[in-house]
């Protein structure tokens, strides 16, 4: 309905036009030149025949032809006149006069024609006839027909009364006379035709006299005057026309030039429009390969081409992130921001009334404007400021003007809230993306950890085989030592080696599965001093190990194994990269964090936490291979596998701390492990041996291992803590056991089958003896849960290898459950 008005406006003004055309043209002006040609030709025709009568009439003409020509264009002439006329009564009224004219006339020809043939015909004959009697012998005869002869052709020259009484005259003279009898015919035509020739000779002329009269141009002179009538007022008319004309050509002229305005200005905010939106296509363009390091840059060149569209000298894109703010600032040459600019501007946004659409706009200044105090103290005389859509606040991008004292005035600013979502969303992205690349190296991290935990898992049976033989042994021979002699001491530091060797395995299945260990608190100096001493056999002779001992005591939560494995991968990354005589330098601080702390890729704090630096003299790293030492299977030496420092930074890590390094090239390298601290509460040293009350009075025990070698150092394990071990290979000899003498045996050890079939087992025995307790050995207790330990009457679980301290507190706890139910079954046996 709305585009009614311009539908009515352009159809009047084409009927307009139409109408002008039409009248301006005078179509009329070419129908009265017909009429006039055709008024022209009737005139010329009607003399045309006139001639040609007369032409007959002297015996020139042989036929009629040019005649009949004469008169068909005399009436194609007669009828385009009438043809032309159309309508109006006075032309046809004149036109009927012609029309009656050229009837008589045609009809006077008519005559003509037939009365000129019998004269031509007679004058032929009367000539043959004469010429006869003039050659006649008889005088007379040839004196009458001359004399006839005479008056006939004065007759034909003057058709008066006179000459035709004297032709009338010849004739009786001519036939009264005798004439030869050879003659009488030749007599009687000449005075036949003669006297046709008397006849004929004056009304033809008569004739040709009326032809003459009648061919006047009076009523040609009417037509005239009536065609040019019209015409005159025609070519009135289109005078009137073409004024008409020239004043509606004006007003159009007018509307053309006022419209091309509207259009020149349209076309111009089209093409800045277009400018801009190339100006966004090109923004966007650059924000699509934009990356978390290059944003800063990326966001400042579209503030400058943003700031050339609307003329600004500064722009800025402020944000939110969380409890961050993010700044982004162009400006031109020689313009700076004044202090807090903008960062003033997201105070002031909630009090700015922005609209439906969240954007002020102000090309200049003026004293009416609520916030001009604060604007013009932060040198602003033009001020445009993009919000945050949908009542947000926690966004600006804004454009001032300084130097050129106002903004180029534009009214589709409305625009610049795709440069406002364009610049949010590519920052959004980069941080998604930086975030999305943290989360791939989590994963790579991961699924490489995997692949450690599934390497690690397919050889942790033969390593465990090796710890428990080492374990087994050292304590067999612990028990043929002296205690407090140096092989004791040495002895104790062999299974405190195995020990940590078997915790070890088990914490890197653990590691490469992701899983939880157990945590307990930890006193590092503790741990440096049981690390010390592993380092002091494995560490090459020209470097020497330092330990910076500190006042506090400095307490940990977390798994001693893997922190142990902390410090030794380290140190003998450290001791490995001194090619020359050095020192290991080993700090231990306590830090209290009053706010978060970015360390690395990671940030810790608020908090109390305990920061372990290694340092060495070495020949340092360059930039290239600092940001990849923590990745997997990345290293600088032929000899090495790229896991050390990449489980270092996993372990601390998962124990909520975080990895620093500084290095350079000839400068040497320091590690920095931040760990979450505890109370500093001094832990109880690790007991190693098997306490007295822990050592069996000559029970009887079932084990079951399907390695022989294995299962006889199990069976001396279990004779030196004092009990009477049974072994079996297979699950059918233990079972058929079981049930041949129930009482037989006090309790059960299972130990790790290959294939996950140690609870299937420990269920058969169930089912065998319901009541006896079974001990499971596993190199990990993990998987297990207990649901399903229960169902197979496992009692205690005990690490695979087995330990024999931890083996002995196992088999006292299951047998003091079971105490009476065993002296039962012992006395019903010994009766």
């Amino acid at each position: 309905m709305k585009s009614a008005p311009a539908v009515i406006s352009v159809a009047f003004v084409l009927g307009l036009l139409t109408w002008l055309l039409l009248h301006g043209l005078n179509i009329n002006s070419a129908r009265y030149d017909s009429q006039l040609r055709a008024l022209g030709d009737f005139t010329r025709f009607e003399r045309g025949m006139t001639r040609e009568v007369l032409t007959a009439r002297a015996g020139l003409s042989r036929n009629y032809d040019a005649l009949v020509h004469m008169v068909n264009a005399y009436d194609d002439a007669l009828t385009r006149l009438r043809d032309t006329a159309g309508l109006d009564a006075e032309q046809t009224r004149v036109i009927d006069v012609l029309s009656a004219r050229a009837d008589r006339q045609e009809s006077l020809i008519e005559r003509f024609k037939s009365r000129n043939a019998l004269l031509q015909n007679s004058f032929a004959y009367f000539g043959l006839f004469s010429d006869r009697l003039a050659a006649s012998e008889s005088r007379p005869v040839v004196t009458a027909a001359s004399a006839l002869a005479a008056a006939m052709l004065r007759l034909t020259l003057d058709t008066s009364d006179a000459a035709a009484r004297q032709v009338e005259d010849r004739l009786e003279e001519l036939a009264q006379l005798q004439a030869p009898p050879a003659e009488t015919d030749s007599v009687h035509a000449l005075l036949l035709h003669g006297q046709m020739l008397h006849d004929l000779l004056p009304d033809i002329d008569t004739i040709l006299k009326t032809l003459v009269a009648e061919s006047n141009n009076r009523e040609q002179d009417a037509m005239l005057a009536v065609i040019l009538k019209r015409q005159l007022a025609a070519r009135a008319s289109a005078r009137k026309t073409r004024l008409l004309q020239y004043i509606t050509s004006l007003l159009l002229l007018s509307g053309i030039i006022y419209f091309g305005m509207l259009l020149r200005k349209r076309a111009m905010a089209l093409r800045r429009r277009a400018a801009f939106e190339h100006v966004i296509a090109n923004i966007s363009m650059l924000f699509i390969n934009s990356s978390n390091d290059g944003i800063d840059a990326d966001v400042e060149m579209a503030l400058r081409q943003l700031a050339g569209c609307i003329g600004a000298d500064r722009a800025y894109f402020a944000c939110v992130v969380g409890t961050t703010m993010h700044t982004y600032r162009w400006s031109r040459d020689g313009i700076a921001f004044e202090p807090g600019w903008p960062e003033r501007v997201l105070s002031l946004a909630p009090r700015l009334d922005g609209g439906e659409d969240g954007i002020v706009y102000i090309p200049r200044m003026s004293a009416s404007h609520p916030h001009d105090a604060m604007l013009t103290e932060a040198g602003v005389s033009g001020w445009l400021c993009i919000m945050a859509a949908y009542g947000s606040r926690d966004g600006i991008l804004g454009f001032d003007a300084v130097r050129g004292g106002a903004l180029t005035y534009w009214s589709e600013v409305s625009l610049f809230r795709m440069a406002f979502d364009a610049i949010g969303n590519a920052i959004r992205r980069a941080r998604l993306e930086g975030e999305k690349e943290r989360l791939q190296a989590s994963l790579q991290q991961a699924r490489r950890m995997e692949t450690i935990g599934t390497f690690a898992s397919g050889i942790a049976h033969n390593f465990n085989n090796i710890v428990g033989a080492i374990l087994g042994h050292a304590e067999m021979a612990d028990a043929r030592v002296a205690p407090g002699s140096r092989p004791a001491a040495s002895l104790a530091e062999i299974r405190r080696a195995g020990e940590r060797a078997r915790e070890l395995v088990e914490q890197i299945l653990g590691f490469g599965r992701r899983g939880e260990g157990r945590r307990e608190r930890v006193c590092l100096r503790t741990l440096v001093d049981e690390t010390r001493s592993l380092l002091a056999a494995s560490l090459p002779s020209h470097v020497t190990f330092e330990v910076d001992e500190t006042a506090d005591i400095a307490i940990v939560t977390g798994e001693p194994a893997q922190l142990q494995q902390v410090i030794l991968n380290l140190c003998n990354n450290a001791a490995q990269a001194m090619k020359e005589p050095g020192r290991i330098e080993l700090r231990i601080k306590v830090h209290d964090l009053a706010k978060p702390l970015s360390i690395g890729r990671s940030e810790v704090g608020p908090g109390r936490f305990t920061v372990i630096s290694v340092a060495d003299p070495g020949p340092g790293m360059d930039e290239a291979t600092l940001e990849r030492i923590f990745e997997p299977f990345f290293t600088t030496r032929p000899d090495g596998n790229g896991l050390g420092l990449a489980t270092v930074r996993e372990i601390v890590e998962q124990h909520g701390g975080a990895v620093a390094v500084q290095s350079r090239p000839d400068a040497g390298t320091r590690f920095d492990i931040w760990l979450p601290s505890g109370e500093p509460v001094e832990p109880q040293p690790a007991q190693h041996g098997s306490d007295p009350a822990f050592l069996g009075a000559g029970e009887t025990v079932l084990v079951i291992d399907t390695d022989r070698r294995r299962l006889l150092r199990y069976e001396e394990i279990l004779a030196a803590l004092g009990y009477e071990p049974v072994g079996f290979t297979g699950l059918a000899e233990a079972i058929a056991a079981c049930r041949a003498a129930h009482a037989r045996f006090d309790a059960a050890l299972v130990c790790h089958l290959p294939g996950g079939s140690s609870l299937d087992l420990a269920a058969a025995l169930h089912d065998a003896a319901p009541a006896l307790p079974i001990i499971l050995a596993a190199p990990s207790t993990r998987d297990l849960a207990m649901p399903s330990l229960k169902t197979s009457g496992i009692t205690e679980l005990v690490h695979h290898p087995l330990a024999s301290a931890e083996l002995a507190s196992a088999l006292a706890r299951s047998l003091v459950s079971s105490a009476t139910s065993g002296r039962l079954r012992r006395a019903a046996g010994a009766s």
